[in-house]
């Protein structure tokens, strides 16, 4: 038996939900039909769902037919809720779009078919509704081919006109209809698959008229979908049950899921430090409320699973890939108010847990201000945040003002550049930036030939472009309709590490949005205005005023319909308006439309009062080193220091329209090695700064003995040199101490302190080793000495990194002081107290090198081997010996 999973979408107020109860109640799994008005739908279990008649979050039940095992998934029709209706999507096999009959086509429900026609998933439409007056069929049908696709064919017509309308959705079905005058339901359900053929059923599901036809055609016209062998899973939803503990809510693709199964995320590409594997402690097949437990789940199953905490909405398990990023982004922001006195760290926590379960509902943490703001699509979802914040978590929250989500973009190409050279650490990125149409969003590649930066190095380049957000400079949103790609780059054979490339590509994103020239895009509606008639000069009025663009006014009776766009901004709040000026008789209805430039850029640019030169988590500078050192070189500056050239020569034109020519470089002569040893020269100097040459001073006449005076040069006292070690991120960072820390963490400190005791005997230096609080238990810091080194237990509060930063800036003031990490943030600062920084790779060579030392003199004074002068010795006595001997005979 086929298993399908069936996705209810629709534009508020379209009769989804009633349409649900319909199908569960004439498919037997229903007592009693419910009703949303009534509050006692069987998927509306939410208390606010109840109490607003809509349904907030994605719902699922089991429907079992003849022929089939559905399982219908209810979504969000309001688009305040969009989020969580698209991540549904990643788990249709088929959606049941509901269009009401008396509205027709919609702004929503054209973004429910952008998204339908991007997910490749098939549809059957619902013209729900046609019981009351103003439906009409025909116009309905017509306006359905018009705006959604000429595969929209009604299925209620009679048999030859249905087949004769079908065949012409495919040139094979119509080859087949004009050789046999005929087509089967299976040709029907191919082009359905296909997204050829949309089935267009009418009724009322309130009357329960057309859902046995829906039914009949949901069991007739699908065909089941093919899975391999292989375990793979999508997850699409994370939440809560009512003991609290955390649902992965996924569709098994491939294999069979069992009880106590591992499960992974593993896949090519992924970064070792986010693989996870975990064990499924039950799986769950719900039907509304209830649920019953199973020991495993086939292919083709949606199930809720628990024991899995690292999961997100979109991840694939196993063989299953992972989705593309949602389409549908929030576009409102507002600052949470918490009441005076609370936890604001701990409410951050607690916010994350929601954000978790809803990555669209963003939750944004302002360091520098201390303020929590969150974002999402509409007022509506603002209300239930509130509520849902207070049933669950007991918090009392409010929100400030709103503002706009923006976002930002570029107007020509540009070039970006990157470079981070602290000591012992190189790496070097040229990126191109280009503006694409709107709402292409990001999008990343490489143009760099292999010679000049290895596949390896350029892999690392894309991920690092992919993993962060990347804000614009004008208002500090995230930028968008992009293209980035790395056109050069260059790494060192010995000192480039993996996070070198990660600061160099954030920096070179950061350069070229500088030197860019950028626009601010912000967010636009489709609306759909319906006013009396009386009221449509003020209506337009108001839409002129906003900046929006207005179709040709629609007059039907009483009242006019206008349809068009205008900004977010303009229209976020005009609803109430609507409902003053039109006495209640207005209605105002809208969808996102997308992004575009803003008509006040300055003024809004002027009210966010952000300056990228002070955003520290986004330099746009790049690091270089020079006599041994680190320093910071502007964004404006860096080029000229660039190690690489890219080529790149953008907004400039060559002579007579030919490119430049590159000298050529002969090799093997003279002069190409001249000019070879100039180049080598250059780079050095930008690096270390000018080669001084001391003039030969001519020689100086000898000084006679009366002239030369006796001076006594004073010794210079010798100061000692300090060594600080990070304790915990030696231990993780040597393999033989965290095989021995997976033991004891005792036994691997205490082998790290031996260690460090028969090196510091060796260097003669002062070697204090560090230890963050939290693996330690001390309410207090603890200071200790362990043979010839200090050892350091820092405050419960305290982290290692904060005790070093603190010891080298009063340390480094009078004494040469050397830190022993790879904890990146850490080296920045550390330099910038004039520290030197050693790696963890760097100080074990150290250390094996000191004791290789340790050990060949040990074995030289070990040696029993006399010296040539006391064998002589030996010898002469013994001569001597047998010589009195002799004499006394």
């Amino acid at each position: 038996m086929k298993k399908l999973a069936v996705g209810i979408l629709a534009h508020v107020d379209a009769g989804k939900t009633t349409l649900t109860e319909g199908l569960l109640y004439r498919g037997g799994q229903l007592k009693k039909l419910g009703r949303v008005d009534h509050r006692d739908a069987f998927l509306d279990t939410g208390a606010l769902e109840r109490e607003r008649g809509i349904t907030i979050f994605s719902k699922q039940a089991r429907l079992p037919l003849p022929g089939a095992e559905v399982t219908l998934v209810d979504t969000p029709g309001h688009v305040d809720f969009s989020s969580e209706m698209e991540r549904t999507l990643q788990v249709l096999d088929y959606a049941v779009l509901v269009v009401s009959g008396t509205d027709g086509v919609q702004g929503h429900t054209r973004t429910l078919w952008r998204l339908l026609e991007q997910y490749r998933i098939p549809a059957f439409l619902f013209i729900n509704k046609m019981d009351l007056p103003g439906a009409d069929r025909g116009a309905v049908l017509e306006q359905l081919r018009t705006q959604l696709g000429e595969g929209c064919v009604d299925f209620g017509q009679p048999e030859a006109a249905l087949w004769e309308q079908v065949a012409l959705c495919g040139e094979e079905a119509l080859e087949r209809y004009l050789e046999q005058g005929k087509l089967s339901h299976r040709d029907a359900a191919e082009l359905i698959r296909r997204r050829r053929l949309f089935p267009c059923l009418f009724g009322s599901a309130l009357r329960l008229e057309g859902v046995d036809a829906l039914l009949e055609a949901l069991e007739r016209d699908t065909l089941a979908p093919v899975y391999g062998p292989d375990f793979g899973a999508r997850v699409y939803k994370i939440a809560r049950d009512s003991q609290g503990g955390r649902l992965t809510w996924l569709k098994v693709t491939g294999g069979t899921l069992r009880v106590k199964d591992l499960v992974t995320n593993r896949r090519a590409g992924l970064p070792e430090d986010r693989v996870w594997s975990e064990k499924v402690d039950q799986i769950r097949f719900y039907s509304g409320e209830k649920y019953r437990l199973a020991e495993q789940a086939p292919a083709g199953s949606v199930c809720a699973v628990t024991g899995l905490s690292r999961t997100l909405p979109g991840e694939g398990l196993g063989a299953e890939r992972t989705a593309p990023a949602p389409q549908l982004e929030p576009v409102l922001t507002y600052q949470v108010l918490l009441e005076e006195g609370a936890d604001l760290h701990a409410a951050l926590d607690k916010l994350r847990q929601l954000q978790e379960e809803d990555p669209q509902l963003h939750i944004v943490w302002n360091r520098s201000l201390r303020q929590i703001h969150v974002q999402l699509m509409g007022e509506v979802q603002l209300e239930v945040l509130q509520r849902l914040i207070a049933d669950r978590f007991g918090l009392a929250v409010s929100f400030g003002p709103g503002s706009i989500v923006y976002r930002e973009t570029i107007a020509a190409p540009v070039e970006g550049v990157g470079h981070y050279e602290p000591l012992r650490h190189y790496a070097e990125v040229h990126l191109l930036l280009e503006p694409l149409e709107r709402g292409s969003g990001l999008q990343f590649a490489a143009d760099c030939p292999e010679d000049r930066l290895e596949r390896g190095w350029q892999r690392l380049i894309l991920t690092h472009l992919e993993e962060k957000e990347h804000l614009g400079v004008l208002t500090g949103s995230p930028i968008t309709d992009l293209r980035i790609t790395l056109v050069d780059g260059r790494a060192h054979e010995k000192h480039t590490e993996g996070g070198d490339f990660r600061q160099a590509t954030y920096r070179a994103v950061r350069q070229g949005l500088m030197e860019a020239e950028s626009v601010l895009l912000e967010p636009w509606y489709d609306f759909r205005l319906e006013v009396p008639q009386a009221c449509v000069g003020r209506a337009m009025h108001d839409l002129q005023r906003m900046g929006g663009r207005t179709q040709p006014p629609e007059t039907g009776g009483e009242s006019v319909l206008l349809t068009g766009a205008a900004p977010v901004a303009a229209l976020r709040d005009y609803a109430r308006e609507v409902a003053a000026y039109t006495r209640g008789s207005g209605r105002l209805l809208c969808a996102l439309r997308g992004y575009e430039p803003c008509r006040e850029q300055a003024a809004a640019v002027r009210a966010r009062e952000y300056d990228p030169l002070r955003d520290l988590d986004n330099p746009a500078d790049s690091i270089f080193c020079t006599h041994g050192a680190g320093f910071s070189v502007p964004w404006d500056q860096v080029k000229a220091r660039m190690h690489v050239d890219s080529g790149l020569r953008l907004g400039t034109e060559e002579p007579d329209g030919r490119e430049a020519e590159q000298p050529a470089r002969r090799e093997g002569s003279y002069a190409a090695g001249a000019a070879l040893d100039q180049e080598l020269q250059a780079i050095f100097e930008r690096t270390y700064g000018p080669v001084k040459r001391r003039p030969i001073p001519p020689p100086a006449r000898p000084r006679t003995e009366s002239q030369q005076e006796k001076r006594s040069v004073p010794s210079r006292p010798e100061e000692p040199e300090y060594l600080l070690v990070d304790g915990y991120n030696i231990i993780f960072a040597w393999d033989e101490l965290k095989d021995a820390a997976h033991a004891s963490l005792d036994a691997a400190r205490q082998l790290l302190m031996d260690l460090l005791s028969n090196y510091q005997g060796f260097r003669s230096c002062v070697v204090i080793l560090v230890f963050d609080a939290y693996k330690v238990p001390r309410a207090t810091q603890d200071v200790s000495r362990y043979h010839n080194i200090y050892v350091v237990y820092t405050k419960q509060a305290e982290t290692a990194d904060a005790y070093i930063e603190k010891a080298t800036y009063e340390l480094g003031r009078h004494h040469r002081v050397r830190v022993a990490t790879s904890d990146g943030t850490e080296q920045l600062i550390i330099l910038g107290h004039g520290a030197l920084r050693l790696s963890a790779r760097a100080f074990r060579a150290e250390v094996e090198q000191a004791g290789s030392q340790m050990a060949a003199i040990l074995a030289r004074n070990n040696r029993r081997e006399r010296s040539g002068a006391v064998q002589a010795a030996l010898e002469r006595a013994a001569e001597e010996k047998g010589d009195k001997m002799k004499e006394n005979r």
